[in-house]
């Protein structure tokens, strides 16, 4: 799975001109998988997200995690996230198909909410509109197969 996790103010998706899910303070992540991505895979990545410490405490030191700031996440699907850049033109024959993609991409916001965390989302495939107001900015990305 591939991952990229903003610090942000607020963010919000929209399809077809209405908002579909939006958050204030926490994460957008934008999340990508993988044909050899498994549950145990989302798993991991869902509490390694939900662990990282980017927010800043009282010595303005990224020292907080999500919990600790009573953050929320927002995830989107983001299947380009494995796209072959070696020509002009992206592939993504690199990016798991649907009938793998979704129930992981389902499983990782599961296992989010899971961890107390209220989970707004995308829809898998849409057409959508993202909006965020980054915090930093603070970015970092997550590669499971590294």
């Amino acid at each position: 799975m591939r991952a990229v996790v903003t610090r942000v103010k607020s963010a919000s998706v929209e399809i077809g001109g209405r908002v579909n899910g939006q958050i204030g303070q926490g994460y957008l992540i934008l999340l990508g998988v993988g044909p050899g991505d498994t549950e145990d895979t989302a798993m991991k990545l869902a509490d390694k997200i939900c662990n990282l410490r980017i927010f800043e405490d009282e010595n303005e030191k990224m020292n907080l995690n999500l919990e600790q700031v009573g953050g929320s996440i927002l995830v989107v699907s983001q299947f380009t996230l494995y796209a072959d850049t070696s020509s002009r033109r992206p592939g993504f024959s690199g990016a798991a198909k649907p009938e793998l993609a979704v129930p992981l991409y389902e499983k990782f916001m599961a296992h989010c909410r899971e961890r107390g965390f209220p989970v707004e989302h995308g829809e898998f495939g849409a057409d959508m509109q993202v909006f965020s107001q980054n915090d930093g900015p603070v970015t970092i990305l997550f590669d499971t197969e590294r």
